[in-house]
């Protein structure tokens, strides 16, 4: 019997699978609270028992107007609402819009700064992902990883609080440069102990622990598999994208800051337990970003020069040329791009922001169907959003 908060639909279910036997859709919502959505996600589902016939998500529970505000504070201000997007990306989400900036003011930032905003911007690309494999792991059933994850991104928060002065949100960029000078040069040396640490052992623990583990791999592969054209039909970049085995990364293909000078791998989904652009793979691509994001910082380091970390002076405001540009990073979940349209003024006419994790998360109205709500749990986890940065 139908209680208030079950809503029958009129039509029937498509019922061939099961001859003579009809049943009626019911309504569900999935979230805005539950633990399982990352966020303030709001899923409006109809299912028929189990199985998922419709997926609708509903936005906008952390809406903030980020993009509205922009047009009120000058362009160095901005620097401090580009942290609240990605929370667990901030550094990468500091870098998609300072380079916008810098596009516009036509300055040469110094190859310092560079260097020091690929290390920082690297290391929050891996506690962003630390944080997908533990959720996703807790998604799944398992407790430990998280505990492991969390261990190895406490000691990236260390390392950004020393350089940056805050542990979650930084504001460590500027336009022309970046806010710092490293602390002292025992802080290059933890980073580099650091990231050797975790590429001979705690990706490994990871690894045996659960990338392996037959019950999360029963989970996951086969499961939510988003083929190459709905990748591309749907806007999906980064780790979603590249699941899917497209091997697209602005680092290498669109490449911006000192990017160009290292040697690194772009991984991709190979369909190594089920099928190319399962949950598995999505999850795995994250793994070995982890382990290239290593490679990248270890390079940044032994190259740094010395010299000046900004271009221009960190409190005078910037006054831009008449104009616009628009500028894409990699951050932890793909493609971020910045357009900003300038009349010539301290303040911007118009930013508008490009989340990749909007962009991924709209492919659930697809893929969705058909499946178990169980694995709708899964296919989230695999796509890990932030609603901070899909709201704005």
């Amino acid at each position: 019997m139908a209680n208030q908060e079950t809503k029958m639909n009129s039509g029937w279910a498509d019922q061939d699978h099961v001859p003579g036997i009809k049943s009626e859709l019911m309504e569900l919502n999935m979230g805005p609270q539950h633990p399982a959505t990352h966020g303030v996600l709001r899923l409006l589902l109809e299912t028929d028992g189990e199985i998922v016939h419709k997926c609708t998500p509903v936005l906008g529970y952390l809406h903030r107007c980020a993009e509205k505000i922009a047009e009120g504070i000058n362009y160095k201000q901005f620097v401090l609402y580009t942290d609240r997007f990605d929370y667990l990306a901030p550094v990468c989400c500091n870098h998609a819009y300072v380079t916008a900036v810098e596009k516009l003011m036509d300055v040469e930032v110094p190859e310092r700064a560079e260097h020091l905003r690929v290390i920082t911007a690297e290391l929050s690309r891996i506690a962003s992902h630390l944080i997908a494999l533990a959720t996703f792991g807790l998604d799944m059933g398992a407790w430990t990883p998280l505990l492991y994850c969390f261990r190895e991104r406490e000691a990236i928060l260390d390392l950004l609080e020393r350089i940056a002065g805050g542990r979650m949100l930084y504001n460590f960029f500027v336009p022309g440069g970046v806010r710092y000078d490293v602390p002292d040069e025992k802080w290059t040396a933890d980073v580099l102990e650091f990231v050797t640490m975790l590429e001979t052992k705690k990706v490994k623990d990871y690894n045996q622990l659960l990338s392996y583990n037959k019950i999360f791999i029963e989970r996951l592969a086969d499961v939510g598999v988003i083929s190459q054209q709905d990748a591309f039909d749907y806007g999906s970049t980064g780790p979603v994208l590249r699941g899917s085995g497209v091997s697209f990364d602005c680092r290498k293909d669109d490449p911006y800051s000192v990017y160009p000078k290292f040697d690194f791998e772009v991984p991709v989904g190979r369909g190594e337990m089920g099928t190319v652009g399962d949950c598995w793979d999505r999850y795995m691509v994250r793994v070995r970003e982890i382990e290239q994001s290593c490679r990248i910082i270890r390079q940044a380091v032994d190259t740094m020069p010395g010299g000046e970390v900004h271009a221009i002076g960190l409190t005078k405001p910037v006054k831009l040329p008449a104009g616009a540009a628009y500028s894409r990073t990699e951050s932890s979940k793909g493609e971020l791009g910045h357009y900003i349209i300038s009349d010539g003024g301290q303040m911007p006419f118009r930013n508008k922001v490009r989340s990749p994790s909007f962009c991924n998360l709209q492919i659930i109205e697809k893929i969705g169907v058909g499946q178990m709500v169980s694995d709708l749990v899964a296919f989230i986890g695999s796509l890990d959003i932030v609603l901070g940065e899909i709201d704005r």
